[in-house]
């Protein structure tokens, strides 16, 4: 037994210190416990994620195995709530590859997507950066000056009269790609678009939010805070191909 003198920080159970082993062992732990309960509630309702089968269940072992060892790698801001459901549309697409040789590779491909979509919003997820030319809140700023460009009248009547500041919900159609407002399925619609704009899926992602709500314009400038609270944390069911040609269309003004 080690005398108490011989015990260091990086020894006691109780450290908070960075270089403690403990302290590094519990914070795993909570992340283990987070990501496990994040990932059986991913998409209940489609089988690959959550039958009562092996397959599913060896769906949801890639998937925790994934986000645990990008948390690992990446400790400035390690797993955030909702980073599940942006893995899911890729983990899905690789795993249903037609190639058995490539699905049975499914894991380590996602995690290599996984990483590479991240890298280009991992700033969003870290909230000493929200403030910063980098973070959540400078997106949310460029869209709302998109809606203002391309609409001024539905802007002032959104942040000015009726006061929905952007922040209440373009910070979850950002940070989650549009994974919680629509379908699944309509979500690896969305992503083709996001996924292959040769500018990256930022400008693309602010383009169809900017066409989200210009479609639904008649409704907000008829609506008060509530119902277009309302209506935009519940969006309506949309033609996701006439989504993406609108967004284009607004797109393509911008560069003339």
């Amino acid at each position: 037994m080690l005398s108490r003198s011989r015990i260091t920080d990086e020894d006691h159970p109780l450290s908070q210190g960075k270089a403690s082993v403990w302290n590094t062992y519990f914070q795993d732990i909570e992340t283990i416990e987070q990501i496990d309960k994040d990932v059986k509630r991913t998409h209940p309702d489609i089988p690959f994620f959550s039958a009562e089968s092996s397959f599913a269940r060896s769906n949801q072992e890639s998937m925790k195995n994934i986000l645990l060892v990008f948390a690992k790698l990446n400790q400035g801001i390690r797993y955030v709530q909702g980073m599940n459901e942006i893995l899911a549309p890729i983990f899905y697409v690789f795993r249903n590859d037609p190639d058995e040789d490539s699905s049975s590779h499914a894991e380590a491909d996602a995690f290599f997507c996984f990483v590479e979509l991240l890298s280009g919003f991992r700033d969003f997820y870290c909230q000493q950066l929200d403030n910063s030319v980098v973070g959540i809140r400078s997106a949310i700023t460029r869209l709302s000056q998109l809606v203002r460009k391309h609409d001024e009248e539905l802007w002032r009547h959104l942040e000015i009269t009726t006061k929905v500041n952007p922040q209440f919900y373009a910070f979850r159609w950002i940070t989650l790609l549009l994974t919680q407002e629509f379908s699944f399925f309509d979500c690896l619609h969305i992503w083709d678009a996001l996924l292959s704009d040769p500018e990256g899926p930022l400008e693309s992602l602010l383009g169809i939010c900017c066409a989200m709500l210009v479609l639904v314009r008649r409704r907000l400038i008829a609506g008060d805070f509530t119902s277009n609270m309302k209506l935009l944390q519940h969006y309506p069911t949309t033609n996701i191909s006439h989504l993406l040609y609108v967004a284009n269309k607004l797109r393509s003004k911008m560069l003339l």
